[in-house]
């Protein structure tokens, strides 16, 4: 699950719900750890929001922590919109190879912070909308070879794509997980 920081859950609900999305599981309070709040964007991709109090320091793009979320959506064209007016993304969209759907990517400012495409018509009409959560490593293939060794899954092994090297995998029961070596960071 992709969780996105908010200093407030409830103006967040009451955007997702005026930008065609649905409030799954409307703010609620985690303990003393802050609050949080389960969307569906207009795609059917779920999302979720982090309102912290104690705990909310995270990192991201250090080496084995979250490094990149992709959006693999049934009808991007109305995702798009939805993550400018709950979130205040910006996007910018590029035509990938012959065959191959465009590419969006979410941007804050001029920092691309997620990236998003229209699902693979080979993907089964019963997968819905999703986001698929990276995490960012030094050496793809490496703990590509980690992963399996310790009962993860091969879903598609290490290859090359523009900006860098990546691999999907499945952990033990089955959640599905990327790797990332971006290039140049």
């Amino acid at each position: 699950m992709l969780y996105i920081g908010t200093h407030d859950a409830e103006d967040l609900a009451a955007k997702v719900q005026s930008g065609g999305g649905t409030v799954i599981a409307p703010p609620f309070d985690v303990a003393d750890q802050g609050r949080m709040a389960v969307f569906q964007d207009p795609s059917g991709a779920f999302i979720s929001a982090w309102q912290p109090t104690s705990m909310g320091a995270f990192h991201a793009n250090v080496p084995n922590t979250f490094g990149w979320a992709e959006l693999n959506a049934r009808g991007i064209e109305k995702a798009i919109p939805f993550y400018s007016h709950v979130f205040g993304w910006t996007h910018t969209t590029r035509e990938m190879a012959e065959g191959q759907p465009s590419y969006t990517e979410f941007q804050v400012g001029s920092e691309s912070v997620a990236g998003g495409m229209e699902m693979n018509p080979m993907v089964p009409a019963l997968v819905p909308s999703y986001w698929m959560i990276y995490f960012a490593v030094d050496d793809v293939d490496s703990s590509f070879r980690t992963a399996i060794g310790a009962g993860g899954k091969e879903m598609l092994a290490p290859h090359d794509f523009p900006g860098g090297r990546f691999a999907i995998l499945s952990d033990p029961p089955g959640a599905v997980f990327g790797l990332i070596r971006m290039g140049g960071r």
